[in-house]
């Protein structure tokens, strides 16, 4: 067992099986994918473990008579709760202990991490492009504004007036726009020790205040997961932004009173994030019972100035990505209608 604890740290999905084929050893990562834990799978016979078993007992007899070096197949294996997971196998005999190492990787997990690079390079993209256009915008619209103010001091008759105080107006909220817009890049990141679970107590408590009739949201918290050093409102914001965008495309079951969020929170083991791989992280899911995304957007919600609602500003979960960015973290969206589900991942100490 001792000799096999450096594979822990891998991320690849590995089992080390006897000539009959049981398990001798699965790493962490393969106990996260099964959901089952190697005390449940020591001794087991793995094959059970693919939808197509043939395909593993087939490579197995080839490695014992020395038919190759290393066979590599794709396959699925079967997980507890969860949909198949698709994997690239290649089993390959241990010299001279004669048993045989199956490595597996993910193929969903190559397609996430180029996800989550595209959101990270998106991101920084964003945010040149954010600041250096409210930075453009800022300056002529001061002087568009004092020279309505100017015009209408000037001005006798009360309809003429009236097209100055529109000026105003639009400026002054043109204004609050870039002000947002410039909102992340003006706060200091302030880090401290951080309960997640009173960062989602306090969200919690602020969107009932909104939305006191007609809407459940649901506690399913680990309380096992440990504090970590962060910005404790910067990720009440990141995430009162979600529910709050959750509950505004829950406008029709308000109405009808079933509207529901959950708050869910679990510990997720070795996992990577922007090509680095931490041993835990913090997984908080948003998940709501709307309509979900619509197809149109659900590429672009994290970009700035797209949103699925009328008079939506489009920078909620811009800002809420940025928030989580500043912690290593990433926020990825999964959603159908009747179901979305926002996940915010963290490192953990």
């Amino acid at each position: 067992m001792k000799s096999y604890q450096a594979l822990d740290w891998l991320c690849t999905l590995i089992a080390v099986l006897d000539e009959q084929g049981c398990v001798c050893f699965a790493n962490a990562a393969l106990e996260n994918a099964l959901g089952q834990s190697r005390r449940t799978m020591d001794g087991s016979e793995f094959a059970v473990c693919f939808a197509e078993p043939a395909l593993l007992e087939k490579a197995l007899s080839g490695a014992r008579d020395n038919d190759f070096a290393a066979l590599r197949f794709e396959a699925s294996l079967l997980r507890q709760g969860q949909d198949a997971l698709p994997v690239h196998v290649t089993v390959s005999l241990m010299e001279p202990e004669s048993q045989v190492l199956v490595e597996m990787w993910p193929l969903e997990q190559q397609a996430r991490q180029d996800r989550e690079e595209r959101l990270r390079e998106q991101a920084q993209a964003n945010k040149e492009l954010i600041r250096n256009l409210a930075h453009e915008i800022k300056n002529p619209l001061g002087g568009i504004r004092g020279a309505a103010q100017l015009l209408q001091m000037d001005l006798d008759s009360p309809e003429l007036r009236e097209y100055t105080t529109v000026i105003v107006h639009e400026a002054d909220r043109l204004q609050a726009l870039v002000d947002r817009l410039l909102a992340p890049h003006r706060h200091p990141h302030e880090v401290g020790d951080v309960n997640i679970h009173q960062v989602c107590e306090r969200v919690r408590s602020l969107v009932l205040i909104e939305y006191p009739q007609g809407l459940s949201i649901a506690r399913d918290y680990d309380i096992s997961i440990p504090e970590f050093r962060g910005d404790s409102a910067q990720l009440i914001q990141a995430l009162l932004n979600i529910v709050q965008n959750a509950a505004q495309a829950l406008h029709r079951h308000i109405a009808a009173g079933d509207a529901q969020i959950t708050l869910k929170t679990r510990v997720a083991r070795q996992v990577t994030l922007g090509k680095q791989r931490y041993r835990l992280a913090l997984e908080l899911h948003v998940i709501d019972n709307g309509p979900g995304v619509p197809d149109a957007i659900k590429e672009r919600i994290f970009y700035p100035l797209v949103s699925g609602r009328d008079g939506g500003s489009g920078l909620g979960l811009t800002l809420a990505q940025t928030f989580v960015q500043r912690h290593h973290g990433l926020i990825e969206c999964d959603s159908q209608p009747g179901r979305t589900d926002f996940r915010i991942l963290i490192p953990l100490p």
